[in-house]
């Protein structure tokens, strides 16, 4: 099936640009381009064989290896062998849980930084922020 460029682009987005079943980073521009660096297709969850659809909620990015292994396995069965428990976030859900990240880990910060006075706190909550804001989200 020949997709929008929009549409390519909101199956891309709904993980962040990552292989829904490997977790590799794709680029957008590299879609159905085999051979090429980080390219990927779109991939049925359920498969097309099994009674699956091209709506939206059944679509999501994934490398061209991934996708031709797959087949009409299951998703859960080719993420657990690559070691992958669910599928990464969208762009959405993957801002809203660095932001929550960066608040729990700026408090942890602030509050070990009691032991060395007020200068110890605001410099443990500003590291906690960087580093809980930079945590991968995916691997919560």
């Amino acid at each position: 099936m020949a997709y929008s460029k929009d549409r390519l682009k909101n199956i891309y987005d709904s993980t962040s640009g990552y292989c829904h079943l490997c977790g590799k980073k794709l680029a957008f521009i590299n879609y159905g381009k085999p051979g090429f660096k980080a390219a990927w297709e779109v991939e049925h969850s359920k498969p097309k064989s099994k009674g699956g659809t091209d709506h939206l909620n059944n679509l999501f990015p994934a490398c061209i290896s991934c996708n031709r292994e797959k087949g009409n396995k299951h998703n859960k069965t080719v993420r657990n062998k690559n070691g992958i428990i669910k599928a990464p976030l969208s762009i959405k859900a993957r801002k809203t849980a660095q932001l929550k990240n960066a608040a729990k880990s700026g408090a942890i910060g602030g509050a070990l930084g009691l032991i060395f006075g007020p200068i110890g706190v605001i410099t443990g909550a500003a590291l906690g922020v960087s580093l809980g804001y930079e945590k991968n989200p995916d691997k919560n």
